[in-house]
């Protein structure tokens, strides 16, 4: 593989941070983060190495569940700027060689949108066939609801017409019916309008719900493919930018997301979050086993060369633990949120990675060089290159929603409004922004910011993270996650410790049928600040780890001509 070609997928190898233009940085003084106020920052995504930003939703809405309840798919909240204001924070992540894409809703509305509105005050509305609707008393679906204990039933009765409305999430989020052509054309003409823009692609958000045909005659239902609306909007995307990408949120088992690729004509998703390994790394971080994610990578299905998969540890979401079963779920919930109010829906966590595991640098640091290193693209929520925490005093997924901290000073530099009239209060205690922000972590050469300047290099640098063939190192240490990703022109070889106590790992990176000798005067050349070590010839090799400790090495045989 020539570094060349690595550019024609561009998100295969990208950094992707995401934020919250509400709560990122506000420029006018009123309390809410704006455009105007993202663009004064984007010298400081730019320095941390980002090479891609993930826009939270920035449409028209009620604010009821964070911009995910949407009254306008075609412009912009007045509250965060303008459709200018838009596109000069483009111009200016472009002009510094960062790319844009933004959430996208195709679930569900707001109940305030102009189209739901006019759906519910007649069973004849043009409009009425763009959600679901039944007319019969439904089932009772308590055990279904996406948010326990925020909902008792998926439908909700609608007084107007007398009729019940579909809603997978929140009752005043009404479901879309995406099995209609003009809800789809809809769709496509809104995305079209974005990319025309300058937006390189789309987060799509809950698509297994939007691909739902729950509330279709059956014998309707039996005639969709829901998966071909999704293969459509694939192609639309596509002839409208040929290298944007579709970012998917698919919580499912591998075998199930699969499909939501495209199987193996990988034609729908271009990308899509690992959900099974974030989950298994907090497990293995837990017992301090890495086997839990060694297990599950190895069951990783094969996919189309041009899709990938996105790694995190965080997003803007509750930390679901929900493919676990109860009795890990319940080892991670002890390690890592023993309290109830650090738990949500019975599943996951809302809170952020520092405090759970107690400020611990080492660990901390591990962590963060075990996402880069798996084999897929890395993405970053907001805060998490300077450490930030969360804030318990706030209701459900807010805990982790707090503004970004710039400074120790007033409003930690987000806003001068008053505390009173910001967006979301900011986070106290030891993790507030007298203790952590951005302006002290870049001045403090050992700070988590610069140690993360330096992974996302090393990153950028090794191609094979994005486009390789992964393999674990079989090795005897519990504790040891060890492996390989490679292409026909380099390998890497990537070690990360799990547990408290030093360790001595040895592996080997020749086959057992394989060429004798074949690694005769090759090292694993250090990537960070260690020692290289010399390879046996039969490709075997010890090294020490400290407590949470990892390293990074690059094959490098006599001869090679690799960059300095």
């Amino acid at each position: 593989m020539r570094l060349a070609e690595t550019s024609d997928l561009w998100w295969k190898n990208a950094v992707i941070y995401c934020l919250d233009v509400e709560t990122f940085f506000d420029d006018d003084g009123d309390g809410t983060g704006d455009f105007a106020g993202l663009t004064q920052r984007v010298d400081y995504l730019a320095a941390l190495g980002v090479t891609c930003i993930w826009l939270m939703p920035f449409y028209p809405s009620p604010d009821r569940d964070d911009g995910y309840d949407v009254t306008d798919f075609f412009t912009v909240d007045p509250r965060l700027g303008t459709m200018g204001d838009l596109v000069e924070f483009m111009r200016a992540a472009r002009d510094r060689g960062m790319r844009v894409i933004a959430d996208f809703v195709v679930n569900h509305t707001s109940d305030q949108h102009p189209w739901f509105v006019e759906a519910r005050k007649s069973k004849d509305s043009k409009y009425r066939d763009y959600y679901v609707w039944r007319s019969d008393t439904p089932p009772d679906t308590s055990s279904e609801v996406v948010f326990p204990g925020e909902e008792d039933s998926l439908w909700e009765k609608d007084d107007a017409t007398g009729e019940w409305y579909l809603h997978m999430f929140a009752k005043h989020q009404p479901d879309l019916n995406v099995t209609n052509p003009d809800v789809r054309n809809e769709i496509a003409k809104a995305m079209g309008l974005w990319l025309e823009l300058g937006l390189d692609g789309f987060r799509l958000d809950a698509v297994p719900f939007f691909l739902e045909t729950r509330g279709q005659p059956k014998d309707e239902a039996a005639k969709l493919d829901p998966h071909g609306f999704l293969a459509a909007l694939r192609s639309f995307v596509s002839r409208r930018n040929g290298s944007a990408v579709l970012l998917g949120e698919v919580n499912l088992p591998y075998k199930e997301q699969v499909e939501y690729f495209g199987g193996p004509d990988g034609n729908e998703l271009n990308m899509q979050f690992d959900f099974m390994s974030m989950q298994h790394i907090y497990l293995s971080l837990a017992r301090q086993d890495a086997r839990p994610l060694a297990e599950t990578l190895k069951s990783r299905p094969p996919l189309h060369p041009d899709n990938q998969w996105a790694m995190f540890v965080r997003n803007h979401d509750e930390l679901t633990l929900d493919k676990l079963s109860d009795g890990e779920r319940e080892e991670v919930f002890a390690a890592f949120g023993p309290r109830k109010n650090m738990q949500i829906y019975g599943r996951g966590l809302r809170r952020r990675l520092p405090p759970m595991l107690d400020g611990d640098p080492e660990r901390l640091r591990m962590v963060y060089s075990l996402m880069f290193a798996l084999p897929g693209t890395p993405v970053l929520f907001y805060g998490e290159e300077i450490g930030m925490g969360e804030d318990l005093r706030q209701k459900s997924r807010a805990a982790v929603r707090t503004p970004m901290q710039w400074t120790d000073e007033k409003n930690g530099g987000f806003s001068t409004a008053r505390a009173a009239d910001l967006v979301v209060p900011l986070a106290r205690g030891d993790y507030g922004p007298e203790h952590v922000n951005a302006a002290a972590a870049k001045r403090d050469p050992d700070s988590l910011f610069n140690f993360m300047v330096t992974l996302i290099r090393r990153y950028r640098e090794s191609p094979e993270l994005g486009w390789g063939e992964f393999a674990v190192i079989e090795q005897s240490e519990p504790a040891v996650f060890a492996h390989t990703c490679s292409t026909d022109t380099g390998a890497l070889v990537l070690l990360h410790n799990f547990g408290e106590e030093p360790v001595k790992v040895s592996g080997t990176l020749a086959p057992e049928d394989g060429p004798r000798n074949a690694f005769r005067d090759a090292i694993l050349l250090d990537l960070f600040d260690g020692d290289n070590i010399p390879l046996e010839p039969d490709g075997g090799f010890t090294v020490e780890l400290e407590r949470y400790g990892y390293r990074w090495y690059r094959l490098h045989r006599k001869g090679d001509r690799l960059s300095p």
